[in-house]
């Protein structure tokens, strides 16, 4: 692979056009990605912390606010807390896709930012 990148895992929604177009982008540069379908191999709280930490971003940036379940669920007043515990219990309220590679880990929002880490 190029750049040595090692090991690739993508967080991925096959239904998201995001998710697939960032699965291209990493095919594209050599990479052949472990693929977490994260709707049925959710990550655990602790995994999910860690990748938001890893991606220098914050708990909130990694909800996807145009879920209606994070209106259903009264999220926007959330702490970061009760947030992580939404996305744990109800895995479609995370952004996608999170990237993680031996060169760091990045949510592909924009998909450009998976960029940094090939």
């Amino acid at each position: 692979m190029p750049g040595g990148l090692g090991k690739a895992v993508i967080f991925h929604n096959p239904r998201c056009s995001t998710s697939r177009k960032t699965l291209d982008l990493l095919r594209d540069n050599g990479c052949d990605p472990e693929v977490v379908q994260y709707l049925k191999q959710p990550p655990s709280r602790e995994e999910l912390e860690k990748l938001i930490h890893d991606a220098g971003i914050d708990v909130r940036t990694a909800v996807r606010k145009r879920e209606p379940l994070y209106a259903e669920l009264n999220l926007a007043d959330a702490d970061d807390d009760e947030l992580l515990d939404a996305m744990t219990e109800h895995p479609i309220l995370i952004e996608r896709p999170f990237v993680v590679t031996s060169k760091g880990t990045r949510l592909a929002r924009p998909i450009d930012a998976v960029r940094e880490i090939l």
